[in-house]
């Protein structure tokens, strides 16, 4: 019996090549698609308290001079 490529292992090469292909694949479209938003910005902004995102979303101008006040004091 004459084996042809690499049998067994062969096919299971070529599987794990086409996953991993694939895989990148998905998250490329799904990097794109979300802008490129980085997972581990959602975790690092959880750490920062209530008042470091407050003062963050007042510094990037998403919110009025006002509205930090007001939410500054539900906050203390």
């Amino acid at each position: 019996m004459m084996m042809m490529g690499f049998g067994f292992i062969g096919l299971l090469l070529m599987l794990l090549f086409w996953g991993l292909l694939i895989a990148g694949a998905v998250w490329l479209v799904k990097a794109i698609l979300t802008g490129g938003s980085n997972p581990g910005f959602s975790a690092e902004r959880s750490r920062l308290s209530a008042r470091e995102i407050l003062d963050q979303r007042y510094a990037k101008g998403e919110i009025t001079r006002e509205q930090h006040q007001l939410m500054g004091e539900d906050v203390t």
